[in-house]
């Protein structure tokens, strides 16, 4: 996730506009006593906030309240949920593919684990995979110009490079690596 995020704060520095989100697969604090935000999303030593809530209160100077976290630049340092997401389209996006949704290539079908989502409306809803699957539609959409993504599940990563359209370079080899998917042309 780290050169994903080098590359989304590149465009930002650009002068594009451009943000990271990720699926609900890690808790959502509420702002520390001081006001600032609890580094929730992690992968390995990669740890940031996810935006601010849309009830935090007391938020510490530069953080931005949820309703400005897309547009305000200080929010670029955040990480985006499909909830605050939506709505929102950026020159460039960025996503962390986490492990609530992954591809089973021997059964050739997506696979939705409820224990690695912290979305609780999606685990009380009927169809688990599909509401996962539009999640991460959503998110994948919100780059006008391009979309980065780094996946937490190797054969994921496979099926949807498989997928894309046009030469895609070999993935890094390490267990998670993350993909350029670059917009369709207008």
């Amino acid at each position: 996730p780290e050169s994903l995020e080098a590359a989304i704060f590149a465009r930002a520095r650009e002068g594009f506009t451009a943000r990271m989100t990720a699926g609900f697969c890690w808790p959502w604090s509420q702002p520390e006593p001081d006001g600032t935000l609890v580094p929730d999303v992690t992968v390995g030593d990669f740890e940031r906030p996810w935006n601010a809530r849309a009830d935090a209160k007391g938020l510490a100077r530069g953080v931005p309240k949820s309703d400005f976290w897309a547009y305000d630049p200080r929010g670029i340092g955040q990480i985006g949920c499909v909830y605050t997401a939506q709505g929102f389209e950026f020159d460039y996006v960025g996503v962390i593919w986490g492990n609530d949704l992954v591809f089973d290539p021997d059964a050739s079908r997506w696979v939705g684990r409820p224990s690695a989502s912290r979305d609780t409306a999606v685990k009380r809803g009927d169809d688990f995979v599909n509401l996962v699957k539009n999640t991460y539609r959503v998110l994948l959409s919100r780059g006008m110009k391009g979309c980065y993504v780094h996946f937490l599940d190797r054969n994921t990563e496979r099926f949807v490079r498989s997928r894309l359209e046009g030469d895609s370079p070999p993935p890094p080899s390490r267990t998670q690596s993350e993909a350029v998917v670059p917009a369709s042309p207008p």
